[in-house]
C-alpha cells in the first residue's frame, strides 16, 4: 500500500539503510537496402564481412593499440548480438561514413553498408523475442518541472531556483534519473519550498515584512520597451511579484552611477522621470534629479512611499518615459540600443540615457487580511458553514490536492495522513492553517516530488513488466506537456483504461493537439538543441554593439517557434534541416537583414535566399556555438557532430594549447588573420590534427555568419573563403553543401534524433540495448514520410517506454549510472 511520508520522515525514506527504405524527397537520396530485409545473392556472406573486420577495423582496434579504447579482435558478425554493445559502435561509425577513417584502406562498393546492415539485423533479430525495456529506480522533478507542477496545483507562478540546487544535465537533459540522487541539501531544499509555497498559496496574515530584489539583466535595452510595460515607456523591468498579504508596500528603484558616483546619464538634454505600474495602472511617478551629485557611489536609490497593494500576483513595472522618438544620441554612431552596462557607455559614448539597474519591493505593513487569489480558489472548493462541516470540507479539498499532487487516486492511508496533518494545524490555527499545514506535507511528500514507477509485488529480476496506468500517465504527462497529468488523464487512469494500447494512443494524439505539447519545443528541444548555452555568451559590447538581452530572447524564441511548428503542423523531420522559412518579429528580420517586418509579434517568414535553411541559419545556433569575440569553428562542427549526428569527436588531450595561444594573431604585414588561417596553423600540430581534421571543415562551412549569427563576407577586412572537405572527402564550401552532404547519409541524423526523443521520454541514457528500439522507431517513421507526429507516438507505442525490467539492485545503481 502507497502512504504519505510525513516531512519528518522523508529523510528517512531517501536515505535509509532498423532504419527502413529512407523515402526520396528532392534533397535526400536513399539508402542502399532497406533494413531487415533478406540478403541477396550478390551480398557478402558472413565470413565474409568477418574479413572486413578483419583486414580493414583491427589494425586499429587490437588489442596492442586499442584505439578508442576499443578492440575487436575477437569480434565477429555472427556473434553480434552477445557483443552488441561494440557491435553498436561499429554499425554508428559505419552508418555516418566515419571508419574506416579519411586516408586509411576502404572496401570497394558497399561492403561497409552491408557489414552495418548484416549486424542491425543480427542484433534486432535476437532481441525481438525477448525485448529490454530497461529501468529507471525513480526521478527526481527538476526546477521547470517543479514549477509547472506547482502552477498545475495551485495556479501559482513559482522560481524554483529561489530554493532547489541548480540541474544537473546528463545525455543532454536535466531529467536524466542518473544524476539526480539526492542529497541532505537537496532534501532540505524541497522541504523549505513546500513550507513557502504553502504559505503563499493560502496565504499567511501574520507574514513578517521582507525584501525582494529584481536586478536588470548587463545585457538588457534601455531603450525600448518591455514586454509587458505600459505604452510610453523605455527601458526599467517588468517583474511578476506574488504579494502574499493585503497592506503596505515601498518599491524602491536604484540607478546606475557613473565612476564617480554622479547619475549616469546626467548629460541628457531632457527631463526623465520613473514611473511604477501595478498591472497597468500608475501607482507613481518620480522625477529624476539628473543634476543631483549627493549620490551613492554604488548608485542613486528613489523609493516610493508606501502603496496599498491587495494579496496575490502582480505585474510590477518600473519603467522610464519616452521623451523622444528616434535613434539614440551617439557621438560615434547611432546603434538601436542601450546596454545596462554603464562603464561602456561612459568610455565610449554609446548613450546618454539613464539606466535602471535594481528594484526592490519591500512589504507588507499594515496588514489588513487576505484577498481572494487565483491560488485561494483553487484550493477553497468549499467552505464549513458550521463545525459540524469543517472537516468534511477539509478532507473534500485535501484529497482533490492529494489526487492531482500525487499524479494518481489517492488511497486510504494517504487521506488518513494527510487529515492527521491538517488536525495539527487546524489546532493551532484553525481551518485554513490546518489546510495550509496539509499542503504543506502534499508539496513535501515523495509521491509529489519523486516520479517513483512501481514494480508489481513478487517482481521477478530480469522480467519486463508493464507500468501501472498512473506511472505511465505520469510518464506521458511529462514526456509530451513537462507538466503533471491534467484531469482527463487521471480520469483514464481512475477508470483502469490507460493500460489499453488503443486508449493510450488516443490519450497521446489528444495531448498532442493540445497547446500544451509545446513542451516538446520548450523543454524537449530546447535542451538537445542546447538552447541554454545562449544565456552563457555575451557578445563583445564593442564589437557587435546591436546584441542585447531583447535579441538573445527571440533567437531563442525563433528556434523554439520553428520546431513547436514541426510538430504542430507535424511536418517532417528533415524540415529542421531544409525548411525555407522560419518565425520572426522586427528584431530578428532587422537582424537578419531583412526588410517588411515590423512589429514584436512572431511570424513565419520566407527567407529571400537559401542561406539561412533550416536550423543552420538560427541566430540561436550560430551564437552559443561562438566565443564572445570571435567565431568557432571548433564549436559549430562539434555541435553538429554531436546534437545533429550523435558522433561526438574525441576529447582533446591533456596541454594542448588554446587557438590564440598556438597561432599569431597577425601576418608579418600586419593584415590580421582569418579564423581559417588560424584553424589550419593548429592543424598542423600532429597532436591537434586528427580530432580538427573531423570538426574544423564542418565548422568552417558556417564562417560567412559572425558571431551573433548575421551575415558577412569579411572578416576584419579580409574576405572569407570557405573550401574544405568533410571526412569522408565530400568537398564543403558552406552551410548549403554541408546539409546537403549530411542529408545523403540520413540514417544517422534520423536515430540520433530517434535516440535523444526516447531518452527524454524515459527520463534515463539510452543504452546499448536500446537501440533495436531506436530502428523500430526510425523504421515505421519512414513509412509516414519521417513526420514528427510518427517518431513521438513511435516513442509512446514501443514497450520502452510502457514497460520496465526487474532487477537486481546491482544491476540497479549500475543502470543508474554509479559504475
Amino acid at each position: 500500500m502507497r502512504s504519505i511520508v510525513t516531512v519528518g520522515a522523508v529523510a528517512t525514506l531517501l536515505f535509509g539503510g532498423a532504419l527502413g527504405a529512407v523515402r526520396s524527397t528532392p534533397e535526400i537520396a536513399a539508402p542502399r537496402a532497406v533494413h531487415g530485409s533478406e540478403p541477396s545473392a550478390e551480398e557478402p556472406s558472413e565470413a565474409v564481412l568477418d574479413d572486413v573486420v578483419d583486414q580493414y577495423c583491427v589494425r586499429c582496434h587490437s588489442e596492442r593499440r586499442m584505439t578508442g579504447n576499443l578492440s575487436l579482435e575477437t569480434f565477429d558478425v555472427l556473434s553480434a548480438p552477445d557483443m552488441a554493445n561494440v557491435g553498436e559502435k561499429i554499425i554508428l561509425k559505419l552508418r555516418a561514413g566515419m571508419m574506416p577513417p579519411a586516408g586509411a584502406r576502404r572496401p570497394a562498393g558497399d561492403t561497409l553498408i552491408a557489414l552495418a546492415e548484416a549486424l542491425e539485423s543480427r542484433i534486432d533479430e535476437a532481441t525481438a523475442d525477448e525485448p529490454r525495456p530497461g529501468r529507471r529506480v525513480f526521478q527526481r522533478l527538476n526546477q521547470v518541472e517543479y514549477e509547472r507542477a506547482v502552477k498545475q496545483l495551485l495556479d501559482l507562478d513559482v522560481d524554483a531556483s529561489s530554493w532547489l540546487p541548480p540541474d544537473t544535465r546528463s545525455a543532454n537533459f536535466d531529467n536524466i534519473a542518473d544524476v539526480q540522487i539526492p542529497s541532505a541539501t537537496t532534501l532540505d531544499a524541497y522541504l523549505s519550498a513546500a513550507a513557502e509555497i504553502a504559505r503563499l498559496a493560502v496565504g499567511y496574515p501574520n507574514v513578517t515584512q521582507t525584501t525582494s530584489a529584481y536586478k536588470v539583466s548587463r545585457l538588457g535595452s534601455q531603450t525600448e520597451r518591455e514586454p509587458g510595460a505600459p505604452r510610453g515607456t523605455r527601458g526599467g523591468m517588468v517583474v511578476s511579484h506574488h504579494f502574499p498579504a493585503d497592506g503596505e508596500y515601498t518599491f524602491a528603484m536604484e540607478f546606475h552611477a557613473g565612476p564617480v558616483g554622479e547619475l549616469y546619464g546626467r548629460t541628457a538634454p531632457f527631463d526623465e522621470h520613473i514611473e511604477l505600474s501595478i498591472d497597468g495602472e500608475r501607482v507613481a511617478l518620480l522625477p529624476i534629479d539628473r543634476w543631483s551629485t549627493d549620490a551613492d557611489p554604488n548608485g542613486l536609490i528613489y523609493e516610493t512611499e508606501a502603496i496599498p497593494v491587495a494579496a496575490g500576483p502582480h505585474v510590477v513595472a518600473a519603467t522610464f518615459l519616452r521623451t523622444f522618438e528616434g535613434p539614440v544620441n551617439d557621438n560615434l554612431r547611432p546603434i538601436g540600443h542601450s546596454i545596462a552596462d554603464t562603464q561602456i557607455g561612459q568610455e565610449y559614448g554609446i548613450t546618454n540615457e539613464t539606466h535602471l539597474r535594481d528594484l526592490f519591493i519591500t512589504g507588507p505593513s499594515k496588514v489588513t487580511g487576505i484577498s481572494p487569489t487565483p491560488s485561494r480558489e483553487r484550493i477553497f472548493v468549499c467552505r464549513p458553514l458550521s463545525e459540524a462541516e469543517t472537516r468534511q470540507c477539509a478532507r473534500t479539498i485535501l484529497t482533490r490536492l492529494g489526487t492531482q499532487g500525487y499524479r494518481r487516486p489517492l488511497e486510504d492511508n494517504d487521506l488518513s495522513a494527510l487529515m492527521s496533518f491538517y488536525d495539527l494545524g487546524a489546532e493551532e490555527g484553525g481551518f485554513e492553517n490546518g489546510i495550509r499545514m496539509g499542503l504543506q506535507a502534499i508539496l513535501a511528500s515523495p509521491h509529489f516530488v519523486f516520479r517513483m514507477e512501481e514494480l508489481p509485488e513478487g517482481a521477478e529480476s530480469g522480467r519486463a513488466y508493464r507500468l501501472s496506468d498512473a506511472d505511465l500517465a505520469t510518464r506521458l504527462s511529462f514526456f509530451l506537456w513537462g507538466t503533471p497529468p491534467d484531469e482527463e488523464l487521471l480520469r483514464v487512469v481512475d477508470e483502469g483504461r490507460l493500460s489499453d494500447d488503443d486508449a493510450l494512443l488516443e490519450q497521446a494524439e489528444r495531448m498532442l493537439e493540445d497547446p500544451r505539447s509545446r513542451g516538446l519545443a520548450t523543454r524537449f528541444a530546447g535542451q538537445w538543441l542546447r538552447l541554454q548555452d545562449l544565456e552563457k555568451i555575451h557578445p563583445d559590447a564593442l564589437e557587435y554593439p546591436d546584441y542585447d538581452l531583447q535579441i538573445a530572447e527571440d533567437l531563442h524564441r525563433e528556434t523554439e517557434l520553428f520546431f513547436d511548428h514541426l510538430v504542430r503542423e507535424d511536418r517532417s523531420f528533415f524540415e529542421l534541416l531544409t525548411a525555407d522559412y522560419s518565425f520572426m518579429n522586427e528584431r530578428i528580420a532587422r537582424h537578419y537583414g531583412m526588410r517588411g517586418i515590423t512589429g514584436d509579434d512572431f511570424r513565419r517568414v520566407s527567407y529571400p535566399d537559401d542561406r539561412r535553411r533550416g536550423i543552420f541559419g538560427h541566430g540561436s545556433v550560430l551564437t552559443l556555438t561562438s566565443h564572445p569575440d570571435r567565431t568557432s569553428p571548433v564549436l559549430r562542427g562539434k555541435w553538429v557532430m554531436e546534437v545533429l549526428m550523435g558522433t561526438p569527436p574525441p576529447p582533446p588531450p591533456p596541454n594542448v594549447p588554446s587557438l590564440e595561444e598556438s597561432t599569431a594573431a597577425a601576418t608579418d604585414d600586419g593584415r590580421s588573420i582569418t579564423t581559417k588561417e588560424r584553424m589550419e596553423m593548429h592543424r598542423a600540430n600532429p597532436t591537434c590534427n586528427s580530432c580538427h581534421s573531423l570538426i574544423d571543415p564542418i565548422g568552417l562551412a558556417f564562417e560567412n555568419f559572425d558571431v551573433t549569427g548575421t551575415w558577412r563576407i569579411r572578416e576584419r577586412g579580409t574576405p572569407i573563403e570557405i573550401s574544405g572537405e568533410l571526412y569522408d572527402g565530400t568537398p564543403l564550401r558552406g552551410p548549403a553543401e554541408l546539409r546537403e552532404a549530411l542529408l545523403s547519409r540520413p540514417i544517422p541524423l534520423v536515430r540520433n534524433f530517434t535516440q535523444n526523443l526516447l531518452a527524454y521520454a524515459l527520463g534515463r541514457r539510452v543504452e546499448y540495448f536500446d537501440m533495436p528500439t531506436v530502428r523500430s522507431i526510425a523504421n515505421a517513421a519512414s513509412e509516414q514520410d519521417y513526420r514528427m507526429s510518427a517518431f513521438i507516438l513511435g516513442v509512446v507505442e514501443s514497450d520502452a517506454f510502457s514497460m520496465q525490467e526487474a532487477t537486481s539492485q546491482a544491476t540497479d545503481v549500475e543502470a543508474d549510472g554509479s559504475r
